[in-house]
């Protein structure tokens, strides 16, 4: 008998069919947490209940046991399941979402359950997911031998873009330009950086097979090649468009017809901004990683989201195509004019997020308020067309063409769609009243039941003279009508016995059985009615799709210029212009952010670069405002490469290809980099990729070393940037004997920041002077920041003993030197941080400096300082 119960205890399963289930549901998505939907809640098991619950910060639990263990789980309500998928999407979690789709009424064993989608960082649409002010994008990268091909994907509105570069740095730039929310990556990449990030999937090769991507690729676009998106050779990027089309496909389950072609973004159309260059100008994220005191703060006054998100777009992609940047300048200068701006902006205040609900259209996972919100926006239309033809500017006569009008639709979209609809359409309640005959009819039906039954029970009192009659309703029995048992026998007789009761009988007429089957499935029958108009309103949008996206684009782009417009007017901005001639000329430039948060007024300073003037070594105490002076520089060359108006009375300025920053410096503890690694890593991409067509902002370099190596490393950078680069060159520095540097290089000129000294307190002027500053006010910064007097006193000491004994300038110091080497012959030894051999450096006095690399003279520097200890 034992053996017999044992053998039976063995050939049980190891988990009950539901659990079965689940497990096979979960080895199809061993990389996302499955939500497993058990009635009103997504429950989730193992090591996902685990993680959810740290995660998510709620209950972990069990539900039942698996070979005698129990099973670890956490759930929560469907109905609330958005907020939950939000917090996992920012710890860059991905989901999927595993519905019931079979009928438990006819299913034996657990009802059939299907993922019907995968919910990733990169893939999101749902409004409650989505940051409204960012682009939320996919990023895939593929490489060979050195070279990166990238794409990107915006699947809120469709926006799908290749590219190539040929530099880890030039990928680390546009990881910082586009802060992509999820990476896909060649499983066979091994940057340390790239691999940090966070949402990063490592994808198989086959993913990236050139074949395969121009296969789905032209199934996508119904197109017989590529050749029309002028994108046909960027193999590397298009192997890379294919592995993210096919994931976006993987991951949404349905078709996506609102991405419907490939942009070849050029970066030469653009200005070129380096990673560093990005962080230090605080486009839109400061320092500490918040959006506060940012350049998009100030300027992003925008009305609608997606306007919001172009201006976003525009500050991390300058462009240098004079044309665009001037038909901008013309259309902000049209809406100033009686000032036309407010109009718009006010025209422009009900237009709700069009790019990403049209994306939810396209998904077919458009809610009722996404159709209402539609509706209020093509509802501007019509008062926004005359508004751009009293406009003389060419932009924004194309985008009004481009917006359009489309008094059909929105007709429709008001008709269908009550006023103000529920969240979802699940249970009904969004389709209005006299939009459909049969739903109304339906609806009056369940709605007016209560009335028919007080009717029937009164004209039934009366026709039968029985004074106890009632008409009721109960779950189990459904419509009925009660007499009292010493009554029963007046029934007539086409009243049919329902139910026996111990003091009344209960019956029903065959005018009570067909309202009764009327008004049980009326409800039902409503619900299935109205969610199939909605699912009909839908797709009539889904064919005007491209044109809809069409006048989204173009609202968008308004509310930018009409926003430039009014930042111009309130921040007292200027329309700069560009010249054929090299130069950057400011009249009274001010620093954005700066001035926004100055309790007094900010000084202004000009800027003025020529053929001639090509470096400016700029000099002055701490705190003086040289950093300051340089962004504002920067900041001004970027919004006018943007389009905008810029904080200056007045400015000429040639175009830039690439602005360049080397400003501050911190130890890169993540990439095991310290201060000094960080600022040399910086500068030598400065001194390999600037042109003399960009624009560089050295903030002093060499400070992260020994004085005399920084000295020396200060001069070779600044010697090869004014002799061989011949960049736009602002190069704050402390090292005063950089000042000497004009009487060698005609191109480079000094000028300070002013500073006096009143009663032993230093005073900042913040005015740029011609010429370099006459004492560097060290001593007196450090009592101002509260270093004790003792102290101060003790510094002055020293000071004045180390300039009574030092050469004063660089060019003294290295002609000592060249005299004391000048017969004999050196090889020097290479410092650790160049591992590339070099010939050996003969004569000194032999040297000409200007036919040294970046590395010869940094290596040249070295040895001086060797040679001197």
């Amino acid at each position: 008998m034992g053996s017999n119960a044992q053998n039976t205890e063995a050939q049980k399963p190891a988990h009950t069919p539901m659990m079965q289930q689940y497990l096979k549901i979960k080895a199809e998505h061993p990389n996302e947490l499955v939500f497993y939907r058990m009635g009103d809640f997504y429950e989730l098991f193992y090591d996902d209940a685990k993680k959810a619950a740290e995660l998510m910060g709620i209950t972990l639990t069990a539900r039942g046991k698996s070979n005698g263990d129990p099973i670890p789980m956490a759930g929560i309500p469907f109905h609330s399941a958005d907020s939950y998928l939000a917090k996992l999407v920012k710890f860059g979690e991905s989901v999927a979402i595993c519905e019931q789709v079979g009928d438990p009424a006819t299913t034996k064993g657990p009802v059939e359950r299907k993922v019907m989608r995968v919910v990733t960082p990169g893939t999101i649409s749902d409004e409650a997911l989505l940051e409204e002010h960012r682009d939320n994008i996919l990023l895939a990268i593929n490489h060979v031998d050195g070279r990166f091909g990238l794409s990107t994907l915006d699947i809120g509105s469709g926006r799908f873009q290749v590219f190539e570069v040929d530099s880890i740095e030039a990928v680390m730039s546009e990881l910082q330009r586009l802060d992509p929310a999820e990476v896909l990556v060649h499983e066979e990449l091994n940057n340390e950086e790239i691999l940090a990030r966070k949402g990063l999937r490592r994808r198989p090769p086959w993913e990236f097979e050139l074949e395969t991507a121009e296969r789905l690729l032209t199934q996508q676009f119904n197109t017989k090649d590529l050749t029309g998106f002028g994108c046909a050779d960027l193999t590397l990027a298009i192997a890379a468009a294919g592995c993210l089309l096919g994931y976006a496909k993987e991951t949404q389950r349905t078709a996506l017809p609102h991405i419907r072609s490939l942009i070849h973004e050029r970066r030469e159309d653009s200005v070129i901004l380096d990673a560093a260059t990005r962080r230090n100008l605080e486009i839109d994220t400061n320092l500490t990683g918040g959006e506060q005191f940012t350049l998009q703060w100030v300027l992003d006054k925008t009305k609608t989201a997606m306007g919001g998100r172009l201006l976003r777009r525009w500050l991390n992609r300058p462009l240098n195509n004079q044309q665009v940047l001037e038909q901008r300048q013309a259309a902000i200068k049209a809406l100033l004019k009686d000032f036309q701006f407010e109009a718009f902006r006010e025209s422009l205040k009900p237009v709700g997020d069009m790019e990403r609900i049209l994306a939810r259209v396209a998904l077919r996972s458009a809610r009722p308020r996404d159709l209402s919100r539609l509706a209020q926006s093509l509802n501007v239309l019509p008062e926004l067309q005359p508004q751009c033809t009293q406009l003389n500017a060419e932009l924004i006569s194309s985008l009004a063409v481009k917006a359009g009008e489309y008094p059909e639709l929105t007709a429709l979209l008001e008709r269908a769609i009550i006023e103000n609809p529920p969240v979802v359409i699940r249970d009904g309640g969004v389709i209005a009243e006299g939009y459909d005959a049969e739903l109304d009819e339906l609806r009056n039906i369940s709605s007016n039941a209560g009335q028919f039954l007080v009717d029937l029970e009164n004209q039934e009192r009366e026709r039968t003279g029985i004074n106890t009659l009632k008409v009721g309703y109960n779950r189990v029995h459904g419509y009925y009508i009660e007499i009292s048992r010493a009554q029963s026998d007046k029934a007539p007789v086409e009243y049919i016995r329902r139910q026996t009761l111990k003091n009344a009988e209960r019956f029903i007429t065959p005018e009570l059985k067909t309202f009764e089957d009327k008004a049980l499935s009326a409800k039902s029958r409503a619900l299935s009615r109205e969610k199939a108009l909605y699912e009909e309103l839908v797709e009539t949008l889904n064919l005007q799709l491209a044109e809809l996206q069409g006048t989204a684009s173009a609202l968008s782009e308004l509310d930018v210029l009409a926003n430039l417009a009014e930042r111009a007017d309130v921040l007292n901005l200027s329309q700069p212009s560009f010249c054929a001639e090299p130069g950057i000329n400011i009249e009274q430039g001010r620093h954005l952010v700066v001035e926004q948060v100055l309790n007094e007024p900010f000084i202004p300073n000009d800027v003025n670069f020529n053929d001639q003037r090509r470096m400016l070594i700029v000099t002055g105490p701490n705190m003086g405002g040289k950093s300051t002076y340089m962004r504002q520089t920067a900041v001004i060359v970027l919004l006018a490469h943007i389009g905008s108006y810029v904080p200056a009375i007045a400015a000429q300025l040639s175009l830039v290809d690439q602005i360049f920053t080397r400003i501050g410096s911190s130890d890169d503890l993540a990439g095991g980099r310290s201060t000094f690694m960080v600022e040399m890593t910086e500068t030598a991409n400065i001194l390999h990729n600037a042109t003399d067509k960009s624009l560089v902002l050295m903030d002093e370099i060499g400070r992260g070393t020994s004085t005399f190596d920084g000295l020396s490393l200060a001069w070779a950078s600044a010697v090869y940037l004014a002799s061989k680069v011949k960049a736009y060159t602002l190069f704050a520095t402390h090292y005063f004997e950089l000042t000497a540097l004009p009487e060698d290089y005609p191109q480079a000129h000094n000028i300070h920041l002013d500073a006096t000294e009143h009663n032993d307190h230093i005073v900042f002027l913040h005015s740029i002077q011609e010429g370099p500053a006459s004492k560097s006010y060290g001593l007196q910064v450090a009592k101002l920041a509260g270093i004790p007097d003792s102290v101060v006193a003790a510094a002055k000491t020293k000071l004045a003993s180390l300039e009574n004994a030092e050469p004063a300038t660089i060019s003294e110091k290295s002609a000592n030197l060249a005299a004391s080497v000048a017969t004999d012959p050196v090889s020097p030894q290479q410092p650790d941080m160049f591992s590339a051999p070099h010939p050996a450096i003969g004569k000194l006095s032999d040297i000409n400096p200007d036919d040294l690399s970046p590395r010869e003279a940094l290596e040249l520097l070295y040895t001086l300082k060797n040679m001197t200890n």
